[in-house]
């Protein structure tokens, strides 16, 4: 479900989810039971709101240190900038 939904975003609407549970041969009457239970709506508006304040809009993003990297750098820079954090200590 992960890779689907990845590729899918941001059609993330109900309608959507319960085709793609389909797609994926999930059983549907559970996988609605459990979207429509919203169980874990707290969780998920408490880390909108993190993302939110942290200004985070790209996947994937590190904080090293404190330091915020956005987007897929080469393994080098990602190593630059941990030697860099660490040499500040």
């Amino acid at each position: 479900m992960h890779h689907l939904l990845l590729r899918k975003s941001p059609q993330l609407d109900r309608i959507s989810l319960i085709g793609y549970a389909k797609t994926l041969g999930l059983d549907v009457e559970q996988f609605t039971k459990s979207l429509d239970a919203k169980k874990h709506d707290m969780t998920i508006e408490r880390d909108v709101r993190l993302a939110t304040d942290l200004d985070l809009y790209n996947t994937p993003t590190f904080f090293i240190n404190g330091r915020k990297v956005v987007g897929k750098v080469p393994y080098e820079h990602l190593k630059k900038v941990i030697v860099e954090e660490l040499e500040q200590k």
